[in-house]
């Protein structure tokens, strides 16, 4: 019996060593490259999401500028937080994404535990206009891509925090230019920004506008 007892008890120990190792090699699949760009490959987009090539152009301003406290306003399902989010792991940083709609929020939490960005990007529930207001520090990167016709107030609720240097993207400024008339208006003509209207992407047959804060 005794020698029964010692072989279960390795068994048991096997086991739980067996489990161990595979739970961890499922956490390190999932902050895999291969895992995520598959990930993103397959993710059920939808009309409302970022552009397969505008979600790579964030990835690349927030890595190649090696930004490392951004804002997105306006999450939807996570997309465009995944591929900013993968940025700012590289670069060491953190995105704050913020949506208003309860249910995209839990979506948004979901997609990014998925592939494992949940300690780098945080979900902020409710509206932008008020959630903007409680976030401290300074930011280097935002993206906005909510209600067309506040991008002017999103960007003075943030624009006292953000540091010189910073990267500011918006987005579908071609489709809903009228919408957004003050917002264009200030950031082409401001003397404190760069900006520039490009298309990254022929998908949505829209643009971003890129600028960088001067001072």
């Amino acid at each position: 019996m005794k020698r029964y007892g010692h072989l279960i008890l390795v068994l048991c120990v096997v086991l739980i060593s067996c489990s161990v190792i595979l739970g961890y090699s499922a956490e390190q699949d999932k902050t895999s490259r291969e895992f995520r760009e598959q990930f993103i490959k397959d993710f059920n987009r939808t009309g409302m999401d970022t552009a397969i090539g505008d979600a790579m152009m964030l990835r690349i301003l927030v890595e190649s500028a090696r930004c490392k406290r951004g804002v997105e306003v306006g999450s939807y399902n996570g997309f465009g937080a995944i591929n900013m989010g993968i940025g700012f792991e590289r670069t060491g940083g953190h995105l704050y994404t913020l949506e208003i709609n309860s249910r995209r929020v839990k979506e948004c939490r979901e997609n990014l535990r998925k592939v494992g960005l949940e300690k780098t990007v945080t979900c902020v529930e409710g509206d932008a206009l008020k959630t903007l207001k409680t976030l401290k520090g300074e930011f280097d990167f935002v993206f906005i891509d909510a209600v067309k016709q506040d991008y002017f107030k999103y960007l003075k609720l943030i624009e006292p925090k953000l540091k010189p240097g910073a990267v500011i993207v918006a987005d579908n400024v071609i489709s809903y230019a009228g919408a957004m008339k003050d917002f264009l208006d200030y950031i082409q003509k401001s003397p404190n920004y760069d900006t520039v209207i490009i298309r990254a992407s022929m998908e949505k047959r829209d643009g971003l506008s890129i600028s960088y804060k001067l001072k």
